[in-house]
């Protein structure tokens, strides 16, 4: 393993951590000014969107996310990671746990300062049958 898929790896790891810390300033440093950001049924959502979004499914629920790496391809400036997440969104005010999986394909580009930032992001997360 060369030295940019493990600065990849942890970063996914780094990326996971602060998700589930809802440490949003944190993921904020990890994001290109550019980002894009799908989920199945909305609209792609840049780094001006990002920031409420996040911080309101915070306010109102304690987020577990579990990220399994599949697959990790770098590729010159460009890197993309194939993982299998499973998310738990449990409500701070009471009542029932909705569990979420699928897949996520996310995509990275070096920076001029060596830096590698999130540049694209795609879930194809789906409720759980009980």
């Amino acid at each position: 393993m060369g030295p940019d898929e493990r600065t990849i790896r942890e970063l996914h790891t780094t990326w996971i951590d602060a998700v589930n810390a809802g440490d949003l300033a944190r993921l904020l440093t990890l994001m290109a000014d550019d980002v894009a950001l799908l989920h199945p049924g909305h609209a792609p959502i840049g780094r001006d969107e990002f920031p409420a979004r996040f911080s309101s499914a915070h306010q109102q629920s304690r987020i577990r996310c579990i990220s399994e790496l599949e697959e990790v391809v770098v590729s010159g400036l460009v890197a993309y990671t194939l993982c299998r997440d499973s998310l738990s969104v449990t409500p701070h005010a009471g009542g029932e746990t909705t569990e979420l999986a699928g897949h996520r394909i996310t995509i990275y580009r070096k920076q001029p300062d060596g830096r590698w930032l999130l540049a694209r992001d795609a879930n194809t997360l789906s409720p759980v049958a009980s």
